[in-house]
């Protein structure tokens, strides 16, 4: 599945572009071309109007050379063997006299884990503005209390190519969708907000059907009435329970960059160093899949033409290892594991999640949620920051209730939970079987870079958590 850019009326010539990298990259450990073309499209849908739509196309190459731990890179928007020998100039300046540790390439692949289609070429853009409007009205009409809705639509299609200087090229194109609907309700001079969403590496019809996007503006309402409902959050260290899906989020920001090749092999991480350690609870297992079909994190080949894996990074507890690109899984002896991710042509690559989520144990939810004397049941979460060399994590709750022996009183609004990776890990005190992975909308950022991500895990009993509330 070839993507457009080697069709492309620009006539890219690619052995010209292997000669000049492979001038590049003499005497260096790794080196190769990145070339991209990206159309994408958005539409915002507010106060019962299309707000806004937009539509782009970018084109551009990236050319790297690598040479120990140093990393040139020259890019350029022109598609051009003059932009490719002036790129080739800047990026070469990393190099030393001569290779010292040899990068080996990629395995080749065939493996396609998604359809390529253009997201942007259909339905029509009147179709998708009726649908948006058609959403609007939707939820206006099941409850008088909504004040505001937004609904949104995003799609694209990257199309890739990785060429290394002995000639080997691996093409990919990538679709990307994603849909989104906020409602905001008003009760007595209190306004409360709620949203909901899906995507994936689809065209836009897996998530637009009428039925699809009804349930996705029921569920917005719902959290938007539930949260007008809520009572303050209390404060102090006490147990939680963390629904199923998106609740990985905190598996992610708080374990998964600290798991991240680049900062354990520089020792800045708090898990450098630990592989064979116990670093969390048994019973815990923490995986990063970038081979699960349609998921917005999935990738058939990685942004430096590896295959992606599915990566045990801690298996019953104990530490297994660390996702890594080429340039640190080489200088860590380990190789790649296939997460190597760049946001453009113009970012250098570096070890990305992909889709990382904890695997099901053996507890029914309901019975992890009756052993909560009294604590909190966090379904959804925002924002959150995260120091990945302490693992000190601090993540605001969207969704939440407040628990007594076993049973949800209130939900509450306000909650934040605090705490760290590591030690969070050893917390875990039941795992449940009913693991769930996100609705596809997740956006990890990175050293300035954004990429799509997935996350996931099963409903977990944590002891001694500390939760910030509004008193």
């Amino acid at each position: 599945m070839p993507s457009n850019i080697a069709q492309s009326p620009r006539q890219f010539e690619w052995e010209e572009a292997r000669a000049i990298l492979a001038s590049a990259a003499q005497g260096a450990d790794d080196a190769d071309l990145f070339v991209e073309e990206t159309r994408s499209e958005s539409l915002v849908w507010d106060d019962q109007r299309l707000k806004s739509a937009s539509f782009d196309s970018v084109q551009g190459f990236g050319l790297r050379v690598v040479s120990g731990e140093t990393m040139g890179l020259g890019f350029s928007s022109e598609l051009t063997p003059e932009a490719l020998r002036r790129a080739g100039d800047a990026a070469k300046a990393a190099k030393r006299a001569e290779a010292v540790n040899p990068a080996t390439p990629p395995q080749p692949t065939n493996r396609r884990l998604y359809q390529d289609v253009d997201p942007a070429s259909e339905p029509s853009f009147t179709a998708k503005t009726d649908l948006l409007a058609q959403i609007d009205a939707y939820i206006r009409a099941r409850d008088p209390r909504v004040v505001q809705v937004s609904v949104s639509l995003a799609g694209s299609r990257r199309a890739i190519s990785v060429l290394r200087p002995d000639g080997q090229r691996v093409d990919d194109a990538r679709p990307l969708v994603r849909v989104n609907v906020s409602v905001t309700v008003e009760q007595n001079g209190r306004r409360e907000n709620g949203s909901a969403g899906a995507g994936g590496r689809e065209g836009y019809g897996a998530f637009i059907a009428p039925e699809r996007m009804q349930a996705m503006a029921e569920e917005a309402l719902r959290i938007a009435l539930v949260n007008l409902e809520a009572i303050a959050a209390p404060v102090g260290e006490m147990d939680v329970v963390l629904g199923p899906g998106w609740p990985g989020i905190l598996l992610h920001e708080a374990v998964g960059h600290g798991l991240e090749g680049d900062f354990n092999r520089k020792g800045s991480s708090a898990f450098a160093g630990r592989i064979g350690e116990r670093v969390a609870a048994p019973g815990v297992t923490v995986v990063d899949d970038g081979t699960i079909e349609h998921r917005r994190g999935s990738l058939s080949t990685d942004d430096e033409g590896e295959a992606t894996n599915r990566t045990v990074l801690i298996e019953d507890g104990i530490l297994k290892g660390y996702l890594q690109d080429r340039l640190n899984g080489r200088l860590m002896g380990t190789g790649s594991t296939g997460n190597g991710r760049r946001e453009s042509y113009a970012h250098r690559p570096m070890p990305r999640m992909t889709n990382t989520f904890m695997t099901a144990g053996a507890h029914a939810p309901e019975d992890i949620l009756a052993q909560l004397k009294r604590g909190v049941y966090a379904v959804n979460f925002g924002g959150g920051s995260v120091d990945i060399t302490s693992g000190k994590f601090v993540f605001a709750c969207t969704e939440a209730y407040l628990v007594e022996n076993g049973r949800i009183t209130a939900p509450i609004k306000g909650a934040s939970l605090i705490g760290d990776g590591p030690s969070a890990l050893t917390r875990v005190r039941m795992v449940g079987n009913d693991l769930k992975l996100d609705e596809g909308v997740g956006t990890c950022g990175k050293a300035g870079q954004s990429v799509p991500v997935g996350v996931g895990q099963p409903t977990l009993f944590l002891s001694g958590l500390t939760v910030g509330g509004a008193g």
